[in-house]
């Protein structure tokens, strides 16, 4: 079960793998978040699943991570009398509140906040940007538009309002009465959509209370203005690609997935690239030579995980996606380019001795050739510490909380294990060597590295960094 590999997998469960066996395969094929989507889905299959992956984490007796990522608020259009219309640049077309069906000129838009929002010159996106209308004219129930790029719009097609600050919360009713479902199951993170200020992330944080981490989904790009004060309220990010290229220009795209994932490196927050990565695979047996350059790209620029979607959820081939990922990142990352890009985007440590310590670790462990750095904690924090600074040698995290070793299963480098409380340093030691070896990261003769907090408990307290030799 030890990953040759330092950049995680996330995948999506679904149809196409819900059972027992093809979770089992996607473990052993190199899975370590398993994401459940709450926008598709009853909640027994939920259920069902996350009783199937805690099982097997009990068989391997290793922790395993489980993602739930919310839906969030829905913009949609209401119904056509024809179920479908097409529409044509320079046409006159009006969105109401009215119940009726729609019809060529006119259709229901059952959201009042976009008509609070949205204001002359503002640009409507409809069906996943397909169809763009300029706003002309606003009250209280209409906006009349004129198509700029037409097409068949049918029934119920989502609504983006891109640039526009939209007063909804991050949480709909649905994703309320979700949350807790989720919560009551266990999850180790929940990813929250629709996230635009850092108030979305305070709501959910008063009502997760502690259960669960949390994850903020980047898929607005109001939420990019606020993108600084988001990253340091989360717990972790993820670049939701697909959404923000409906609303931003594509172009626009890859400079900010760069410079989203250098701030989450440089504030220590884990950060997940997603959506289409191998999306070919969904049908075909291989990527495209282009998808598999994605991939690499967010590895070399030091992504924490990379992310499946549709291709284990509902595509073909999704033993063999997670493979293919596997050998792409095993690849980037055994290349020397790789290698001297990591070394050069160290950032600096914060004045604390927790920091001054992480950064000796990484320091010492290349100096004398060892073989990985143990991390002993209780909250997670020493560990993401030694994360954000990308040693050479894996991470190795020994932990008393289970839910603290499954939520790392999420970090760069990092290979979790549960552990019963120690009270004393000597202890740790013995505990720390002990577990390299059986994890495979240490053989008789090897050097380790091994940081913890004293007095022990204590979160957030590293202050003591020991070389040990494995006999």
């Amino acid at each position: 079960m030890r990953r040759y590999r330092s950049t995680k997998i996330v995948a999506t469960l679904g149809p196409a793998t819900a059972t027992k066996i093809k979770i089992r395969e996607l473990l052993l094929a190199g899975v370590d978040v398993f994401r459940l989507n709450f926008s598709h889905g009853v909640r027994a299959d939920h259920r069902k699943i996350y009783k199937t992956i805690r099982d097997l984490e009990r068989k391997l007796d290793r922790p395993i991570s489980i993602m739930a990522d919310l839906q969030g608020p829905k913009l949609r259009i209401g119904t056509f009398k024809s179920d479908e219309i097409e529409l044509t640049a320079g046409d006159v077309f009006r969105l109401d509140l009215k119940e009726a069906p729609g019809c060529q000129s006119r259709v229901r838009l059952p959201h009042p906040e976009i008509f609070e929002a949205a204001k002359p010159g503002t640009d409507l996106l409809l069906d996943d940007g397909k169809i763009r209308l300029r706003v002309n004219k606003v009250s209280k129930s209409t906006i009349d538009t004129e198509v700029k790029i037409g097409g068949i719009l049918s029934d119920r097609k989502g609504v983006n309002v891109p640039g526009v600050l939209v007063r909804l919360s991050a949480l709909s009713e649905k994703d309320r009465t979700d949350l807790h479902f989720a919560l009551d199951l266990g999850v180790d993170w929940i990813a929250l959509s629709f996230v635009q200020r850092p108030e979305d992330v305070a709501e959910a944080r008063k009502l997760i209370d502690g259960r669960a981490s949390i994850m903020i989904k980047l898929e607005k790009p109001a939420a990019i203005e606020h993108l600084d004060e988001l990253v340091e309220v989360a717990d972790a990010v993820m670049v939701a690609r697909g959404d923000l290229g409906v609303e931003l220009p594509p172009e626009k795209v890859p400079g900010l997935q760069k410079h989203i994932v250098k701030l989450c490196r440089h504030l220590g927050k884990p950060v997940v690239v997603a959506t289409q990565m191998l999306d070919s695979m969904v049908h075909a047996p291989a990527p495209t030579r282009a998808e598999a350059s994605d991939v690499a790209t967010a590895v070399y620029e030091s992504a924490d995980a990379v992310m499946l979607s549709a291709e284990t959820a509902t595509g073909d081939h999704p033993i063999a996606a997670v493979e293919m990922m596997n050998r792409i990142i095993r690849e980037v990352e055994g290349h020397d380019t790789y290698q001297v890009i990591t070394e050069a985007s160290h950032e600096p440590p914060e004045p604390t001795v927790s920091d001054a310590i992480t950064l000796a670790a990484r320091q010492v462990a290349h100096t004398i050739s060892a073989t990985c750095i143990v991390t002993y904690t209780t909250s997670g924090s020493t560990t993401l510490r030694a994360s954000r600074e990308r040693p050479g040698v894996p991470i190795l995290c020994v932990t008393s909380s289970l839910r603290t070793a499954r939520r790392l299963a999420i970090a760069w480098g990092v290979h979790a294990v549960h552990i019963e409380q120690e009270e004393r340093f000597s202890a740790v030691v013995r505990r720390a060597v002990e577990t390299a070896r059986n994890e495979e990261l240490a053989a008789s003769g090897d050097m380790i590295i091994i940081t913890a907090g004293v007095p022990m408990g204590t979160p957030g307290s590293t202050n003591v960094l020991r070389i040990e030799s494995v006999p």
